[in-house]
């Protein structure tokens, strides 16, 4: 029997690090895939269509909002994000466990869809830090930083809402914090029954 994956939800303040360490993940658990979201923002230098994001006009992901295609859909800094449903409830059933790296507003839109979703916030070790790493990007105007920096607070506020924690103060262990979150999920009864079910029916045979 195939087991249903899993789906987690991994959202964080932007400059917390998030992107670097799912990057990071994706290298050491080949059993993951990240979705791919469309975006109405511009493409970035040394991105790519269909690989970062799909990269979409403001026109089309209007029509598709209205087509309900998007498991969740966010306004960020006046561009918008989405997420496909069709694509992650395929991967799902194909016992493939899926990464949504989305904002809290995403994630309680996709919470009210798949309440199994398994969330997880990651944090800065400062504020001072997070302004530090966003300065550091060189990819965006200081104005663009300034209004991240106001938002960043708020985003934090959301902590709460998620199951795990991961403060990313040192990057290598901030990755062995959140490779364990996976390994433990894998491990949970719900996940190991589905699995091997036969050798569970097997072992409560009585002789």
């Amino acid at each position: 029997m195939i087991a249903t994956g899993t789906l987690y939800i991994i959202s964080a303040p932007s400059g917390a690090g998030k992107t670097s360490l799912v990057k990071a993940l994706l290298v050491q658990d080949k059993l993951v895939r990240v979705s791919v979201s469309d975006t109405t923002r511009p493409m970035r230098e040394g991105e790519k269509d269909g690989v970062d994001y799909n990269f979409v006009s403001m026109e089309v992901f209007d029509r598709q909002i209205g087509g309900d295609i998007y498991l969740e859909y966010a306004n960020v800094f006046t561009n918008k994000y989405g997420t496909s449903r069709k694509w992650v409830d395929a991967q799902l059933q194909q016992g493939t466990d899926v990464i949504l790296e989305i904002d809290w507003q995403g994630a309680q839109q996709v919470r009210g869809f798949v309440p199994s979703a398994v969330s997880i916030f990651i944090l800065p070790p400062s504020r001072e830090e997070l302004r530090s790493r966003l300065q550091g990007r060189g990819t965006d105007l200081q104005a663009v930083v300034d209004h991240r920096m106001e938002n960043a607070v708020g985003e934090i506020e959301h902590y709460a809402e998620f199951e795990y924690l991961i403060i990313n103060d040192d990057f290598d262990v901030a990755l062995v914090d959140l490779l364990a979150v996976f390994k433990a999920q894998r491990l949970c009864r719900k996940v190991q029954q589905q699995k091997h079910q036969a050798l569970l029916e097997k072992l409560c045979i009585e002789l």
